[in-house]
C-alpha cells in the first residue's frame, strides 16, 4: 500500500480516486473546496507520499511542481495525465523537465481513460513514459489491481505531443459530424491525421511509430468519436458558429503553437485546416468540404 497525493479533484482525480482508493492511501489538494474530501495542506503532507498524482491541467502544472519539489522525499515520484500544452507552449514531459531535471523521478500517462468510463468500472488504456526505466515497474503495480492496463513506452516526447495533437484532430471529427459528412470522412479523417500526427512528432524528436500507439491513434480515436468527448463537442460547436464556450486543451494548443511558432503548419494542411476552423468558424463547412473536393481530385 502506498501514500499518493492527488493534485486536483476534477474528472480525472475521480477516476484516479476510484482507481487507486481501495488499495492505496489517498490524500487530495484542489484549489477549490471538495465535498467529498478535506483538502489537505501540501507543506504538510507532500513530504509524507511515495506518489504526487497531478490530474490538473497544463496550465498550472509547472507552479504547482515548483511549489512541491522542494518538499519530495527523495523516493517519490510524479506523475502527470494533462494533455495540453502551458502558456509557454511546454507538454508537462518538458515541464517536469525543466522544473525536476534529474532530481527526483516523473512519469507522464496518457491514452484512452475516459473518467466516466472508468468510475463506471470499464477497462481503460495507458502509456506510461518515464524519467528512468526503472520507476515503470512501480507505477504498473499502483494501477494492476485497478483494472487500467499500462504499457511502458521509452519515447516520452513521443507519447506527449501524440496526446497534445489528438485534441487538435479530434475538433475536426466533432465538426464533421455535425455537419453530417459520414463515416467515410470519419475513416478518411483517422488515416490523414495520423499521418499529421506521425510527421509532426518526428520533427519535434519522437519518434514515427508512436502516435500508432494507445496515446495517439488509440485516444484520438476515443476523443475523435465518443459522444462525451470535450474535444468532439467542441469541434460541433465550431460548426454551428458557436464561439462562446470554445475552451479546451486543443483550442489552447492553437494558439500556443501560433504565439510561439512551434510548427511549420503550412507542412500540414489538416492542422492549417482545424486552425482556419477556430479562426473563421463561419466559413468552416465551405472549407472542409473545399478541402475533402482537393482530396479526391489529387486521387484521380
Amino acid at each position: 500500500m502506498k501514500q499518493i497525493l492527488i493534485v486536483g479533484y476534477g474528472e480525472m482525480g475521480r477516476a484516479m480516486e476510484y482507481l487507486l482508493a481501495p488499495h492505496h492511501t489517498l490524500s487530495f489538494w484542489n484549489r477549490s473546496p471538495m465535498e467529498a474530501h478535506a483538502c489537505v495542506d501540501l507543506e504538510h503532507c507532500a513530504g509524507k507520499v511515495d506518489y504526487v498524482i497531478y490530474c490538473v491541467p497544463v496550465s498550472p502544472l509547472a507552479g504547482l511542481a515548483e511549489r512541491i519539489l522542494p518538499l519530495l522525499s527523495p523516493h517519490a515520484v510524479s506523475l502527470s495525465v494533462a494533455k495540453g500544452l502551458d502558456d509557454s507552449g511546454r507538454p508537462a514531459v518538458q515541464i517536469f523537465r525543466d522544473v525536476y531535471g534529474t532530481d527526483r523521478g516523473y512519469a507522464v500517462l496518457y491514452g484512452p481513460m475516459i473518467s466516466e468510463e472508468i468510475r463506471a468500472g470499464r477497462p481503460a488504456f495507458a502509456q506510461v513514459g518515464t524519467s528512468d526505466p526503472g520507476l515503470f515497474s512501480g507505477i504498473a503495480a499502483l494501477y494492476a489491481p485497478g483494472g487500467l492496463a499500462l504499457q511502458y513506452s521509452a519515447d516520452l516526447t513521443g507519447i506527449s505531443w501524440s496526446s497534445v495533437l489528438k485534441n487538435v484532430y479530434a475538433l475536426l471529427f466533432g465538426a464533421a459530424d455535425e455537419l453530417g459528412l459520414g463515416d467515410n470522412v470519419r475513416g478518411y479523417l483517422t488515416v490523414a491525421a495520423l499521418h499529421e500526427m506521425q510527421a509532426i512528432v518526428v520533427s519535434l524528436g519522437g519518434l514515427a511509430g508512436t502516435p500508432c500507439q494507445l496515446a495517439g491513434l488509440g485516444d484520438l480515436v476515443t476523443t475523435a468519436t465518443s459522444a462525451g468527448s470535450h474535444h468532439h463537442e467542441l469541434g460541433r460547436e465550431l460548426a454551428r458558429g458557436e464561439r462562446q464556450a470554445l475552451q479546451g486543451e486543443g483550442i489552447h494548443t492553437l494558439a500556443m503553437v501560433r504565439q510561439f511558432g512551434l510548427l511549420a503548419v503550412d507542412d500540414f494542411p489538416l492542422f492549417r485546416l482545424v486552425q482556419q476552423a477556430v479562426d473563421d468558424p463561419v466559413a468552416i463547412e465551405r472549407r472542409i468540404r473545399e478541402f475533402l473536393a482537393g482530396v479526391v481530385q489529387s486521387e484521380k
